[in-house]
């Protein structure tokens, strides 16, 4: 379905919609009550592999809030996770790899990646989500972790700090970094491939890591893979978003890969990014997530000061936050914002 209504997809096409369209970044899970019931009775891991169960969450948001978009619940690492032994999520440590992927033999494990082999419940899953937002007119954004990110969790075995295996990889081993990345990048490629064709209606990559990155190291060790993911996409005609935290410094690198939109933390104003990527590409953004936990009045006005900023940017806009919602976040806090940003916006 083309949802022609869609104020989300007509923002990414840079177009002006009826309204502002609004949605979040971890919407699904985390703050919502009916997400806390379903995780008390399965793990994380059976919501992602369980195509019921992750459609279900991916929903909950839609119902709840009348956001414009939903985004598929999955994880940054489920598509290895699906054929590589050793890697695993962990309660409150989140990827944890038992062997670190450091030397080109290493590589080997990333090879012979199938979606319908290997995450066809990811593939269902999507197809159940879609049948119940087509009707609704809302689309289905598609994940994927960006190649970078990804390789700073193999290659450091975890969450870090410091990302020294990493940089130190990059650098002195840059045969094994090539290799890495190609690899990854063409399970990025895959994966979001296999979500559209399962009616995914746009797709977002996350390169939650590339902020610890320099303009320079971004340019020589990222961007040609980033590029390489989006231009896998191209002939799919569906808006891809790249998002990553902390990359105020990067918007303009971000948006030359290949973007449609281009997604913004609130550490750089809106009219700066604008500044920074120009007038073609959507922007999306940028509210801190610690602003709803405030009184509603401080919410109010922290959203009236994000609409503000859109509006002197100029350009297509999609209003979300600068990274995911906080799981101390009252649900109802979401949905006012969801009002708020429709009733200012209205055309």
């Amino acid at each position: 379905m083309s949802l022609p209504s869609s104020p989300f997809l007509a923002a990414c096409r840079g177009e002006t919609p009826a309204v502002t369209p609004v949605w979040f970044m971890r919407q699904a899970g985390r703050s919502l009550p009916e997400y806390r019931a379903l995780r008390a009775e399965h793990k994380f891991q059976e919501l992602i592999t369980n195509p019921m169960l992750a459609a279900e969450v991916t929903l909950q948001p839609v119902r709840r809030h009348g956001v414009d978009a939903a985004i598929f619940f999955s994880d940054i690492i489920t598509s290895v996770q699906s054929f590589c032994d050793g890697v695993s999520i962990e309660p409150n440590r989140g990827p944890v790899i038992e062997a670190p992927f450091r030397s080109v033999g290493d590589v080997d494990r990333l090879k012979g990646f199938e979606p319908e082999t290997h995450v066809p419940y990811v593939i269902e899953a999507v197809q159940r989500a879609v049948a119940e937002l087509d009707p609704l007119g809302v689309p289905l954004i598609g994940f994927a972790g960006a190649p970078f990110t990804v390789a700073t969790y193999l290659v450091e075995g975890g969450k870090s700090k410091e990302f020294e295996h990493t940089k130190y990889l990059m650098r002195a081993e840059p045969d094994t970094w090539r290799a890495l990345m190609d690899a990854l990048s063409e399970i990025a490629i895959s994966t979001l491939r296999a979500q559209v064709n399962a009616g995914a209606s746009a797709v977002q990559l996350f390169d939650s890591w590339a902020g610890i990155l320099s303009k320079e190291d971004y340019r020589r060790f990222v961007l040609p893979w980033s590029s390489k993911v989006f231009s896998g996409l191209a002939d799919l005609g569906v808006p891809r978003i790249h998002f990553g935290v902390g990359t105020g410094e990067l918007l303009e690198l971000m948006y030359a890969a290949g973007a449609d939109v281009v997604g913004v933390d609130w550490r750089v104003s809106l009219v700066d990014a604008r500044d920074r990527v120009g007038m073609t590409p959507a922007l999306q953004g940028n509210l801190d997530p610690v602003a709803l936990l405030g009184p509603p009045v401080v919410a109010e006005q922290a959203v009236q000061d994000v609409l503000d900023d859109a509006e002197k940017a100029g350009g297509s806009y999609i209003f979300n936050l600068g990274h995911g919602v906080l799981p101390s976040t009252d649900p109802a806090t979401l949905t006012a914002v969801v009002a708020q940003v429709h009733r200012a916006t209205q055309r």
